[in-house]
């Protein structure tokens, strides 16, 4: 691998080339950007032994998170490294020669390639050498078990397998089914296709230059790499739906046990498919998957009784999925410079190798610089153009659904399509060693992912994806971006439209902010609630798919802001049957909070807005503290210890609510406070919910997860369920208000009792574990939260800091290419 640690021959061509940085570059085109900063705290480098200043942008992103919401401009330039086009002021640097003529590449002091080719197809192959050189390892571990994502294989978490180092072998038969697929689709795009076909070709050429240089027993890489990285990524971070079966499971639990019109009620409460009081990032309507009046096209899934491996694979695909990612965008309106700020980036975990790499690439026609991924083909995914730059936010909409599948024959391997008596397919995927063969059945849905009963009636469960063949049409959006081709906020939605996968693109020139939620979001049958499992008989199948323009989208709202932090894009939108989160209280409300100090902005006060939002606990900087604290006034505490915790809490409160450890001294700088709201919360959680839940309520959080903390991204957790039931009791009232009453079943005494005895419980295990009753002297332990880089190759740990990890723009622009579109 490339780094300090270079081969003898690498030397050798770098001191043969030397000579070139002093000749003239070729002409640049103009740069019209005002700021362009970047960071990737994985950095750039990627080989092992981990080479010396692997560890130098971790640090820099690690220099931010004390500041909180103190940031300065000369923060910027400390924390944040240049994203110019061209290695001005980025050296000491050196040239790395290759073996194809037409190909520069130039590593700066971050070891950033910048690479200037004579043509698209240059860039493509320098890519593919880039991307083997600085990120081998990560390649070498994924390639096979990202086959897995592309196939849909049923019960598989493909990244969990490349994160926990397994060993895959895979299958000529699932090659083949990707390769036929995710060609096809390519070529029925036509002439754009097929230069991202040629575009693939070229990287993969790169790929395996890179990997005859390092006399490297890998076999050669190939098209159906690239096409499986790409289906990876979706898997990840490009998807929602898909969960209709356990959660129809709940459904049936709750009538069996309340009655079918209460337990309905109490589940159409917890689903807030439709709730207009939860925080959007556009503000005009967009209509999409309304809940019908009847629906018949929807099977209920009895209670218990989907098999293990339906379990398992309905599990692993919610866990695969991960949505975090944030973007600020400030118009001209409100900005101190009169142009549009951006401050993006994606939340990807961190890792080393990092996930994403960076590059600068140039050709004729051609200025991007960004964050780009194994299986880019030469595309970035993340980054900046001349005078634009683009964001994604993971957006989660409803792309996934599952079917039941009538059993006929008296067979399990046979289900009824359309009158017909059909055999299911199938697929001999591969082999994970230690755990055996991937061998599973398909419909005409898709994979199988087990058996469950319906009124007692046995059926099969099968999962129907809409990218699913087309993973790949993925990078239609990014070879737009990075060629130059968009001008304006027409091209910038037709690109973004492009995108099978289901993700929210921002976007910045230097006269317009704007969004675009996209994906390819199917139309349900009209009798289909989009919350529960559709009949697989063929009487409801997709009616097709939403046109572009009736995704959501707005350009420079009235508000002069567009943020998001994977929150519901817009009013009027279905949120997913697998996104049960979007109600009154969200994450990005912090975002909001810190935006709102000020009419006008500048760089540097959006970066502190992100960077004080990083470390907040919303479970108390947000409502529900005050929801809390609400509740339980006018009644006496239960002991001196319980209302010393709640003072506490509200002190922290007042002061922001940061988890932060500036010194580092290993404490967090709150004190006791933030050890007491991780200990109390979930135990407040169960007292609001459990008194109508009862033994659903470990459903609920098999679901929706138990708690809402650093651990999760201040994600799911019931938290939306506890702030708008005691905001409710206190007398508030909401637009989509629940028709249930939760905690103490909506008595007040009763609510604050239970609440306190949360408080009495958490105070008690607290005190065993700190040794002492008074919490004044209680710890919170900040290095158990401090960040480690995934698989534990690269030493360094960070402070906790919750914002983007692949890539993070901070960016203006003064000016634009002529010709706007």
């Amino acid at each position: 691998m490339y780094g300090p640690r270079m081969s003898r021959s690498i030397l050798a061509w770098a001191a043969a080339a030397v000579a070139a940085l002093v000749l003239p570059a070729s002409a640049s085109a103009k740069d019209y950007a005002g700021t362009a900063l970047n960071i990737i705290p994985s950095g750039q480098y990627g080989s092992v032994p981990v080479p010396e200043g692997a560890d130098l942008q971790a640090r820099m992103y690690d220099g931010l998170t004390p500041l909180f919401d103190q940031v300065t401009a000369a923060d910027l330039t400390t924390y944040f490294k240049s994203s110019r086009f061209g290695t001005k002021g980025q050296c000491p640097c050196r040239v790395e020669r290759v073996p194809r003529r037409g190909v520069r590449i130039v590593r700066d002091r971050f070891n950033v390639p910048h690479i200037t080719g004579r043509n698209r197809l240059d860039l493509s192959w320098a890519a593919g050498w880039v991307v083997v050189e600085d990120r081998g390892l990560l390649i070498a571990q994924g390639r096979y078990p990202a086959r897995f994502a592309a196939l849909d294989a049923p019960g598989i978490d493909a990244f969990s397998l490349v994160t926990g180092l397994k060993s895959v072998t895979v299958t000529a038969q699932a090659d083949r089914i990707i390769e036929r697929r995710q060609t096809r689709a390519l070529r029925r795009l036509g002439r754009e296709g097929r230069a991202i076909l040629r575009d693939i070709d070229a990287y993969v050429a790169g790929m395996n230059a890179r990997l005859r240089f390092e006399k490297s027993a890998q076999k050669p890489f190939t098209r159906v790499d690239v096409y499986a990285v790409n289906a990876l990524a979706g898997q990840i971070f490009g998807q929602g739906g898909g969960d209709e079966a356990r959660r129809s499971m709940l459904l049936d639990a709750l009538q069996k046990r309340l009655g079918e019109q209460e337990g309905r009620q109490v589940w159409e409460d917890l689903t807030e498919q439709m709730d207009e009081d939860t925080r959007t990032t556009i503000s005009r309507r967009f209509p999409y998957e309304q809940v019908p009046a009847g629906a018949t096209g929807n099977a209920i899934i009895d209670d218990g009784s989907m098999t293990p491996t339906a379990l398992q694979a309905a599990s692993a695909r919610s866990r695969a999925h991960r949505n975090m990612s944030n973007f600020l965008l400030v118009s001209g309106r409100r900005s101190t410079n009169g142009h549009p700020l951006f401050v993006a980036g994606p939340q990807i975990g961190y890792f080393y190798p990092g996930l994403t790499l960076e590059m600068d690439l140039k050709a004729p026609g051609i200025e991007a610089r960004g964050a780009a991924m194994p299986g880019g083909a030469g595309n970035l995914l993340i980054g900046r153009g001349p005078d634009y730059a683009w964001s994604l936010t993971s957006a989660g909409s409803d792309t996934n659904d599952q079917f039941v599948e009538t059993l006929c024959d008296g067979s399990d391997t046979k289900y009824l399509y359309k009158g017909r008596c059909r055999e299911m397919g199938l697929v001999d995927a591969g082999e994970i060693q230690g755990e055996g063969r991937v061998v599973y059945r398909t419909t005409v849905h898709g994979p199988v992912l087990g058996y469950a009963t319906v009124d007692g009636r046995r059926v099969a469960i099968s999962m129907k994806r809409s990218s699913h063949g087309r993973d790949i049409l993925w990078q239609v959006m990014f070879k737009r971006l990075t060629d130059g081709k968009v001008r304006g906020l027409r091209s910038f939605y037709r690109a973004a439209a492009t995108s099978p996968f289901t993700f929210n693109v921002a976007y910045a020139d230097d006269r317009d902010i704007a969004t675009y939620s996209a994906g390819r979001l199917p139309i349900r049958d009209p009798r289909v609630d989009p919350r529960l499992p559709t009949i697989g008989t063929g009487e409801y199948e997709w009616k097709g798919f939403l046109k572009p323009m009736d995704h959501p989208h707005e350009a420079n709202p009235a508000s002069g802001v567009l943020t998001n932090w994977n929150n519901k894009p817009a009013p009027g939108f279905g949120s997913a049957d697998d996104q049960w989160t979007y109600g009154s209280i969200q994450r990005v409300q912090m975002l909001d909070a810190g935006i709102a100090t000020r009419e006008k902005h500048d760089l540097a006060s959006v970066t502190a807005a992100m960077n004080a939002a990083a470390t907040q606990d919303l479970r108390v900087q947000g409502s529900v503290m005050e929801a809390i604290a609400g509740v339980l006034a006018g009644s006496p505490a239960p002991s001196a210890r319980s209302q010393r915790m709640l003072d506490l809490l509200l002190a922290w409160r007042a002061q922001g609510a940061s988890r932060v450890d500036r010194e580092p001294d290993g404490a967090i700088d709150a004190g006791a406070a933030a050890t007491i709201i991780s200990e109390l919360y979930p135990r407040i959680a169960d007292a609001v919910l459990g008194p109508v839940l009862g033994p659903q309520l470990e459903q609920l959080n098999q679901i929706v997860g138990s708690d809402n903390s650093p651990r999760t991204g201040f994600t799911g957790g019931r938290i939306n369920y506890v702030d708008k039931d005691l905001r409710t009791l206190l007398g508030e009232r909401f637009r989509s208000p629940f028709r249930t009453r939760f905690c103490g079943r909506g008595d007040l005494e009763a609510c604050r009792a239970s609440l306190w005895q949360a408080f009495e419980e958490a105070g008690a295990a607290l005190a065993a574990a700190q040794g002492t009753d008074d919490p004044a002297q209680w710890r919170s332990d900040a290095d158990a939260e401090r960040i480690r880089f995934a698989p534990g190759l690269l030493p360094i740990t960070i402070r906790y800091t919750n914002r983007p990890s692949g890539i993070q723009q901070v960016m203006t622009f003064t000016g634009h290419r002529p010709g706007r579109r």
